[in-house]
């Protein structure tokens, strides 16, 4: 009985230290897991996806199907490499690696309908495309302006003139298969590296096995339109089950006024307020590459300096009408931002009303003038009212004087016959008539040949500087471009000063330099000496090491907004003698008036001892307000009269490369897994059950039972 006992006791024993070992073993197979899987992957970490946008009757964008889509890459570089991905190629579908200078309609369009192609991933072209590309459209925000079918209708849809004739439309466009942008080179290089080495058949021949292949992951959760998934995620949310699958387009506007006023309450209707107006945002095709050096960039410098000017003047506390200056978010999808304005001002939320406003002064496109054309573009239906038509030619004759003695700006009216150009002004025509002008380098269809791409960088406006530059001397580096708009800023503000009833004109003079620390912060390198002392410590993070992006996304406020309002408050604030605690809750300082400024505590400039920075409370005029279309706020998510605009949400976003084998190898170390696994399992089960004698511990000498 000692003896059986003592053999049961080990087998036991037996069983347990097999299934520690097993244990064991599976434990350390996880830890190993990220290893094998960095040694059979190669991530790519600086893309850019192509992600779905909805509106109230469309869904436009891209995906890839829920667990990625993966491709064998083939690099196409001229047009002729496409026979191999749509008739030759053996190894389907394909994922291609295309030259940014094929990135075009045409093209796309032989993509679009073939099941051959899992995806695209697009390397930029260098230099840019020499005949121009702009994914936007031909009529940018057709619809939402003032001209319809039943107003205008001989200015609707760009019957008389077509604003961006680059426009091809591919950024709204719907495609089934994920499209990302290749931002590092070096990566470029190594997909192409990897396709050299494994994908080029010889002498025309099927290459060989492994191959390179390519796989990305941009899912999207919201399909067919913005009534669509607003509803789903209505119904989610009730039931508390993937509560959102899309969000609306949002952010805020930035604005502030040369004199202080009551931010909680309202204008006497006699207080008139001229309005300087310009739009932050931009877009691309890609998700969040947006640089808009020329479609927005170059304006809303232009008016920050212009708004330091007209604060330096002498007696601007004594002009009789107050300068607003608006810098609108959202403008790209439909005038979100001024749309949301009007509405506030309409409802009475919003200290200014329609009826304050005097005239409305707005910097659409300024930095590519040709020679020193500066364009005056009026709206020719309100000019209908005699009375607005006067108070027009009397604003086009306060500019053409204000531009007497400045340097590369010559004034010049567009044609009268001609529409508004897309501008916020018209969201502002819509709900009441309003003398106005619009101020534009182009006096018919835009000069911008990348309207809208990712191709409207700091070369597009001719922003260059000397090789030999540190950082701060590039910074405060005045370059033609820089001149130029200084003398934009000037015209414009002596424009200002006029109109708000100031007689000394000449007195505004906008500073180049400023200019120059703009242009080098939100187009060269946002993590610069002078942002970093005008923002809030907590909010530096949003100082990127290259050029800022202007995309209006949906978590607010963006990068573009805080540091416009920072540099705004900085512009034409003042430094106050209030502590900390006093400059982040003014009702503990006595001399603060939280209704007429915003009170900020930013980091400073450096210590010339060079131990950190010295910070200060700025007092300003610079506030945030929403700029969420009121679809949202109504939900009346299939509008037609505000912007509908929202984008998907989606788990994961990335991108990798690997070798792949043929489908035949695949399919015999399937077999061979498999049948390692019937073995296992055979011998598994013999072994338990032959436990008690293969693990049987022998007797020790001596131990003899009787």
């Amino acid at each position: 009985m000692a003896t059986a006992g003592g053999g049961g006791g080990a087998a036991s024993g037996g069983r347990r230290t097999c299934l520690l070992l097993c244990f064991v073993s599976l434990l350390a197979g996880l830890c190993q897991a990220n290893s094998v899987e960095r040694k059979i992957y190669i991530p790519l970490n600086r893309t850019a996806p192509c992600v779905r946008l909805l509106n109230a009757t469309h869904q436009i964008g891209c995906q890839s199907s829920i667990s990625g889509d993966t491709g064998v890459i083939h690099v196409v570089e001229e047009e002729e490499d496409l026979q191999w991905v749509l008739t030759d190629g053996p190894n389907p579908p394909y994922m291609v690696l295309l030259e940014g200078k094929l990135f075009n309609r045409k093209l796309m369009d032989k993509l679009k309908g073939t099941q051959r192609i899992s995806g695209l991933a697009v390397a930029v072209a260098k230099p840019s495309p020499v005949d121009g590309f702009s994914p936007s459209v031909e009529c940018p925000n057709d619809g939402f302006g003032i001209y319809s079918d039943s107003y205008g209708s001989e200015y609707a849809h760009c019957k008389k003139l077509r604003w961006n004739p680059e426009g091809n439309g591919l950024a709204y466009e719907d495609f089934d298969f994920p499209i990302f942008l290749l931002e590092d080179e070096n990566e470029t290089q190594i997909i192409k590296q990897c396709y050299w080495d494994h994908n080029r058949g010889v002498n025309g021949s099927a290459p060989a096995y492994p191959l390179c292949a390519m796989q990305l992951f941009s899912h999207m959760h919201a399909v067919t339109s913005t009534v669509t998934c607003m509803r789903r995620s209505a119904i989610q949310s009730t039931f508390s089950i993937n509560p959102v699958v899309c969000d609306p387009l949002a952010d805020f506007n930035v604005w502030n006024t040369l004199n202080p006023l009551n931010a909680s309450g309202k204008l006497e209707p006699g207080d008139k307020v001229i309005i300087a107006a310009t739009r932050l945002d931009s877009r691309s095709f890609f998700w969040n590459v947006a640089p808009g050096a020329e479609s927005a960039v170059g304006s809303f410098i232009t008016q920050l300096a212009v708004a330091e000017a007209l604060q330096k003047a002498p007696d601007v506390a004594a002009l009789p009408r107050n300068v607003m200056f608006v810098f609108f978010q959202g403008e790209t999808f439909d005038y979100i931002g001024s749309s949301r304005m009007v509405y506030d001002m309409e409802k009475g939320k919003f200290p200014v009303q329609l009826e304050n406003i005097h005239s409305f002064v707005e910097l659409g496109q300024v930095a590519l003038k040709n020679s020193s054309d500066l364009w005056m573009h009026t709206d020719p239906m309100s000019q209908r009212d005699e009375s607005i038509y006067t108070e027009v030619q009397n604003l086009l004759a306060i500019l053409k004087n204000s531009s007497n003695g400045v340097p590369n700006v010559t004034m010049k009216e567009a044609n009268s016959q001609n529409s508004l150009p897309p501008s916020s002004f018209q969201r502002f025509l819509r709900s009441q008539n309003i003398s106005g002008v619009v101020l534009t380098d182009h006096p018919l269809a835009f000069y911008n040949r990348y309207y809208q791409s990712i191709y409207d960088t700091a070369e597009n406006i001719g922003l260059k500087y000397p090789p030999t530059l540190t950082p701060d001397q590039a910074m405060d580096f005045v370059t033609d471009i820089a001149k130029s708009l200084a003398s934009v800023a000037t015209v414009l503000g002596r424009a200002l000063y006029q109109l708000a009833g100031g007689t000394n004109h000449t007195a505004v003079e906008a500073d180049p330099v400023t200019v120059s620390r703009l242009l080098y912060g939100f187009l060269v390198k946002a993590n610069n000496s002078w942002f970093q002392s005008v923002i809030r410590q907590d909010l530096k993070v949003f100082l990127g090491d290259g050029p800022l992006q202007h995309y209006i996304a949906v978590s607010s406020p963006i990068n573009t907004t805080y540091v416009v309002q920072y540099v705004l408050a900085n512009l034409t604030g003042t430094v106050v003698n209030l502590t900390r605690e006093q400059c982040q809750d003014p009702k503990k300082a006595q001399d603060a008036n939280k209704d007429l400024y915003e009170y900020a505590w930013v980091q400073g400039p450096e210590d010339p001892s060079g131990t950190g920075r010295l910070p200060q409370c700025v007092r300003s005029t610079a506030r945030l307000a929403k700029a969420v279309s009121p679809a949202f706020e109504l939900q009346q998510w299939g509008s037609s009269e505000y912007s509908t605009w929202t984008e998907s949400r989606w788990k994961d976003i990335r991108a990798r490369i690997f070798l792949v084998a043929s489908k035949e190898l695949e399919f015999v170390t399937l077999i061979v897994g498999l049948s390692i696994l019937f073995v296992s399992l055979i011998v598994t089960y013999f072994i338990n059950a032959k436990a008690d004698i293969l693990f049987t511990t022998p007797r020790e000498p001596g131990a003899v039972s009787y």
